[in-house]
This record gives structure tokens, sequence and C-alpha cells, in this order.
């Protein structure tokens, strides 16, 4: 993969450009040439997790496909034992399923090379039948199956899994090369422990990391501006906002761990981030068991932050607002109704009022609430908080704002994707405390857009919700919130959701 990695082709021009331009920033807080790098890593990427996943659910049906078409054809649609050789075939196919998650068959380098892991493919499959045969056997049930069918089924099973893994094997090798399946992954400090890094991760083949440059805060005397082919993009604060800007997956610190105040002050900058945070552990002395590593290939790492909500957590809890944002809209939709003809009545303007507030990872997202203030009078940055008895709100304005019926039309942000009904809530961008943003106040605030921001939230239903008048107020909101994002589960999430509707009641700082 690394051969056509943007962030290896600088020539000796391209080289003399980025030193040329070393002080010169953009008003994201990068300098051009990084800028140039993070816009050709824009594009979102198929996460191998989930792809290794798809094709687990793409071989199960597969696998109970065949066995069910063996039946049809042998002995007839439903005519013998209808409901015990299907559920002979589905055990047969998830058996096999787990047998080839065990034997690692479903890793990235196992789909790359299909030809490598024939043998472990052919012994999972038939273990899941031998399996199967034994439990027959004890039950005294195995008379009762036809040995033919199930060889016929063991044969055409066994072919259509090893086509489709030659098939994909194929897919998942361009979509390598074109930069649609990878993890894209930055090396935090530079100089030879870089160079050693990278070059034993360039060493392992088929792993799906992208190196996209390299970040240091250390000068070029001490770090080189480059290493191992790639470019040194800046420093650890710039980092922060290249992350953003090329939706990077991993950050790998390259210092020792012996390092510990340095490390340390790092991981202080970069936890804010959405991304899996590893520390190499290749050039260490220092040798922890191996369950306290994961891999990229061979190269051990040590597991500082994962990225919350990450792979199929995030489909689920998708799933989750899909369903609960259709069932909102519906259960609401004549208060909905109700409201929109009292706004129209009580006050001239729109129904609805947008207001740019942050969203996952720092983006900023349009969110919509039913219009609570005179439409002259409205203030969109939100830098003026509404207090109580606010003149700017209107009479059903304050009605609605005190039920929180002004939310409701967010449940249309959590259909379409920008919001999820449960998460920290979005603050608008420039939602001040005493003249100073809420990221001017707390340290860390950033970490809430770890995650996708939410309708509703931990902080809100334990009270912190409505006016954000101290700057205690807002560090306890954060503290909240962060609280959720470290100990996410959907049973979290259901928790809050239900409890919602009661905690609402109190309107205490509701204005």
């Amino acid at each position: 993969m690394n051969e056509i990695d943007p962030a290896r082709r600088f020539t000796a021009t391209a080289v003399r450009k980025l030193e040329a331009s070393a002080t010169k920033e953009t008003p994201a807080g990068i300098n051009e040439v990084a800028r140039q790098v993070a816009s050709q890593y824009r594009r979102d990427t198929m996460s191998p997790v989930m792809v290794s996943g798809v094709v687990r659910l793409i071989e199960l049906a597969l696998m109970f496909a065949s066995g069910l078409a063996a039946y049809f054809w042998y002995v007839g649609v439903f005519e013998y034992l209808p409901w015990q050789y299907p559920l002979a075939i589905a055990s047969i196919s998830l058996l096999a399923v787990i047998l080839l998650d065990v034997a690692d068959c479903y890793q990235i380098a196992a789909l790359m090379r299909p030809f490598n892991h024939v043998g472990r493919i052919v012994l999972c499959w038939s273990a899941a039948f031998a399996l199967m045969a034994v439990a027959a056997f004890f039950m005294k049930m195995s008379q009762d199956y036809s040995r033919v069918l199930f060889a016929i089924w063991f044969a055409t099973g066994l072919a259509l899994l090893l086509v489709f893994r030659l098939v994909l094997s194929r897919l998942i090798r361009r979509w390598a090369r074109d930069g649609r399946m990878e993890r894209r992954a930055v090396i935090v400090g530079g100089g030879k422990a870089a160079e050693t890094l990278i070059r034993s991760v360039e060493k392992q083949p088929y792993n799906d990391i992208r190196i996209c440059g390299i970040f240091d805060d250390r000068d070029d005397s001490r770090s080189p501006p480059i290493v191992a082919g790639y470019p040194k993009l800046g420093t650890i604060s710039e980092l922060i906002a290249f992350a953003r800007i090329a939706r990077i997956d991993m950050l790998i610190v390259s210092l020792p761990i012996t390092a510990e105040t340095r490390v340390l002050q790092l991981l202080k900058k970069l936890w804010v981030l959405p991304v899996d945070i590893r520390l190499s552990a290749h050039s260490n002395a220092l040798q922890f068991r191996p369950r306290s590593y994961s891999y990229i290939g061979a190269v051990p790492m040590l597991d500082i932050f994962d990225k919350p909500i990450n792979g199929w957590d995030s489909v689920a809890k998708r799933a989750f607002d899909i369903v609960f944002s259709i069932i909102g809209i519906v259960l609401f939709s004549p208060v909905m109704l109700a409201t929109a003809i009292a706004i129209k009545l009580d006050s001239k303007g729109p129904v609805l009022f947008k207001q740019k507030r942050h969203g996952f990872n720092n983006e900023v997202v349009e969110v919509y609430k039913f219009r609570s203030m005179y439409a002259e009078q409205s203030d969109p940055t939100a830098r003026k908080t509404v207090t109580k008895n606010d003149p700017r709100v209107t009479r059903v304005g304050r009605f609605i704002r005190k039920t929180s019926i002004d939310e409701l039309p967010q449940f249309f942000n959590s259909l379409f994707g920008s919001l999820s009904l449960v998460g920290p809530r979005p603050h608008a961008v420039a939602a001040q405390s005493h003249n100073l943003l809420y990221n001017e106040v707390v340290d860390g605030y950033f970490a809430r857009h770890k995650v996708k921001p939410g309708v509703t939230g931990w902080a809100q239903i334990n009270g912190w919700r409505g006016e954000m008048d101290t700057n205690e107020k807002i560090r306890m909101r954060t503290e909240y919130d962060l609280f959720y994002i470290e100990n996410w589960s959907m049973l979290f999430d259901l928790k809050i959701l239900l409890l919602t509707p009661v905690r609402l009641l109190n309107t205490e700082n509701a204005y």
C-alpha cells in the first residue's frame, strides 16, 4: 500500500516548499503543506473491522443458503423433517463461522491471502460437520438425517466458500490500493525511533495501516524534516487540526515508555481526538504480558486510548437512532403540529430555528429547534445566554423552552444522522460563559466531541441543562458527558432515553 501514499510524494522541490512554509500557517492552525496532505485524505474509508464483520454475515448466509438448496434438491421443499433440517443447517453454518473466527480466518491478512489459509478453512468447515455429527450421535438422531445430503452440502458449501474468498481477496487488494479500505495513522515523535517504527510497520505484509505523516515538537536539528520517506508536517498542536481534517484513525506515539513526562504531556493534548492512540513498544526494553499488547502485523503496541463507539457499536447505535427517532416523530407529531401553529399565531417569523453547533470531531452541524424568540431578536450564535424572564423569548417560547418541546425537531436531526438520540448535548459554536468560550473554561472540553452529540444526554437527566451561567456548570456538564463517553453501552442509551421524559419535569434551570 505504501508505495502510493500521498504523504511520500515529495520531490526535492516539495521538501524545500515544506521547509519554507514551516512557519506559514493557515487559519485552521496548520501549515499549507500539511493542509494539502490532509485534503487528500478527506474521503471516508471502509473500516477493516466493518469489512471483516460483513464477510462473516455473507459467509453465514452462503453456507445456510447452500445447505438449504441441497435439502430442497435432494429431499424436497419441507417434505421431511421440515424444521429439523433447517435448524441443523443453520447450526452447522453458525458453528463454522465461529470456528473460522477462532482460527483468525477473518483477519484482513487472511482475507487478502486465501490460498495461504485454505487448510484452516477446510479444517474449520470439516470440524463443524464433525461436531454436529457427534452431537446427533449422542442424541440418537443421526439415523434420521441423510448422509448423502450432508455430503453434497459439504462439497458445494466448501466450493462456494473458497470461490467467495478468492473474489473477495481481489476486491480487498483493490480497495487497499485505492485507499478505500485502510486505517490512517500518524506517527507522533520523529527521529531514529520513528524511522525504526516505520520500517517495522512497512515490513508487515498486507497490513491495513497507511502512514500519513509525522508530527514532532522538536526542531529539525533534533528531528529531521523527512523520516523514512515521510514528511514532518508540523507540531503536536498542529496535529489536532490535521487529524480532524484528514479523518485520522490512529496516532502511534514513537517515544520510549521511560520518557514518562513527555508521553504524558502528549497524551494530555491528544486525548480529545476521536482516534485510537497507541504507544509503540517495538524498541522498548520493558516487556509486558502478551495480553497488554495489540499488534500491527508483528509490531507490538500498547493501547492507551480507544476510539469510543467504534466498528459494530457505531452500527448498533445508528440503528437505535433510526428506530427510536421514527417512533418519536410518530408519537410527537400532534404536539409538533400544535406547536408550529401556536408559534405562527403568536409572533411573526419562521416556525423553525436553525443553529450551527459543534458536532462529532468538532465539525459544525445545523441543529433544528422550534423558534422560541422573536424573529428579529434571535441569536443564532448563542453568544448571549438566555436568562430568566429574557425579553427576547415569546410567550409560546417560554412554555416550549420550559417543557423542552422546542427540541422535538431534533428527532429529524437524529434520523438524518447529524445528531444521535443520546450523547453530549451540542453547544453553539460561539457559546460563552463570562466572555470566555466553553473550551477556554474547561481543559479538554473538546473531548465531548469524540462521539456524535445527542438530543438528550447523561448530563441533562442529572440536572445539568438550561442556562450555563457559571464556569462550574460548564465543568460539571463536561464531566458528565465524559463519563457517558467512557461508559457507553446500548443499555446506558436506553436508560437515558427512558429517564428523559421523567427528568424533564424538573424545569428549574430551563428558561
